[in-house]
């Protein structure tokens, strides 16, 4: 089996209020939209309090290049990681130095070499010259969750490895400040940046059923669904792509998908403890709990989360299982985690928490 043994974040320094936002884009759009006061009621449905940037709200009142957006991608990729990393990291018996595998999960920004060799030359971080490097492109609000599975699969079939899951997203970037259209209005309403970092090992490593066991996981891409959400490559930057259609998919498609999962483990959505969901939005998280027949309560955390970060893609349902495992710790029994990405596609994994 494969566990679960620490969770990591870290934001960027610049706090941004929604209210903040709003009036920013009010004066951004306001030229386009002749309706944009009724537009901008957005920004007050998505539930956002504030969200974390890497650059001043200053920096969006003037078009930038691609090379200047990566460029902050790099730098900041490399400062939030090592943080996340550090605090995974200074509650368990393992240092840098243990980690036998790291992969690096993002799709807001590009960098040859990958992040994971930025970090290996960080002078604070000791990584094994032999470490084993896998970093993961282009499943965006996915990644995260795509990240612990094959994580998991890693420490099973090598037991007495440690295993290292970093991701990261630098959101703001795909903001194009000449783009005029609805789905950036929405973009700046909803994303932010963020880092997490879980630490995974198998049986050798922890030898205890305590703790949160990782059972499977499975994988979906639906076919004809390549406009639900990615980026457009522009010369610019990257342009989001974001389909209002992402909650009926949700409520729609999922549901199936997940019994079927569950059925295979004897199980039924009424059999589970917790769950960690990754909040895309205020609509998908009414479609989580619409589909699953579950309460607000249930999605506590999710919606704590999506309030004081806004959407940060792939990093975001790891801070959703940070939370969880720090203020609300489950009872003994099964849970799921689930994220959603570009392709259209899902992850879903079955946890056990055992005390």
């Amino acid at each position: 089996m494969s566990y679960i043994i620490s969770v990591g974040t870290a934001v960027p320094p610049y706090e941004i209020s929604q209210e903040t936002a709003k009036n920013f884009s009010k004066i951004l759009f306001k030229d386009h939209f002749k309706d944009i006061d009724r537009l901008l009621h957005i920004f007050d449905h998505t539930q956002i309090t504030k969200r974390h940037f890497c650059v001043p709200i200053e920096w969006f009142e003037v078009e930038h290049t691609f090379e200047e957006k990566n460029m902050i991608y790099v730098k900041n990729a490399i400062e939030l990681s090592k943080q996340a990393i550090f605090h995974c990291l200074k509650n368990t018996p393992f240092g840098t130095e243990d980690i036998d595998h790291i992969l690096f999960i993002s799709s807001t920004g590009l960098s040859t070499p990958s992040i994971d060799a930025y970090l290996f030359n960080d002078p604070d971080i000791h990584f094994n010259p032999h470490i084993k490097r896998t970093p993961i492109w282009g499943l965006g609000c996915a990644g995260g969750a795509a990240g612990l599975s094959r994580a998991m699969e890693y420490s099973r079939a090598f037991p007495n490895d440690k295993v290292l899951v970093v991701s990261l997203e630098i959101g703001e970037l795909a903001f194009l400040r000449n783009d005029l259209s609805k789905s950036n209005l929405v973009a700046t309403s909803l994303f932010g940046d963020g880092a997490a970092a879980v630490l995974i090992v198998g049986d050798e490593v922890l030898q205890t059923d305590a703790g949160l066991k990782m059972i499977d996981s499975q994988s979906t891409i639906w076919k004809n669904s390549l406009d639900v959400m990615g980026w457009d490559v522009r010369n610019n930057g990257l342009k989001v792509i974001f389909s209002k259609d992402i909650p009926s998919i949700v409520q729609n498609e999922l549901k199936p998908n997940v019994d079927q999962f569950l059925l295979n483990h004897h199980l039924t959505l009424s059999d589970l403890q917790f769950f960690i969901l990754h909040p895309g939005g205020t609509k998908v998280i009414e479609a989580y709990e619409n589909a699953f027949q579950i309460t607000e309560q249930e999605t506590m955390i999710t919606r704590q989360i999506l309030n004081q970060y806004g959407n940060m893609s792939s990093p975001t349902v790891l801070f959703v299982l940070q939370a969880l495992l720090k203020n609300h710790p489950p009872k003994n029994g099964h849970g799921i985690l689930i994220a959603l990405g570009p392709g259209f596609s899902s992850e879903i994994i079955l946890l056990e928490w055992m005390k």
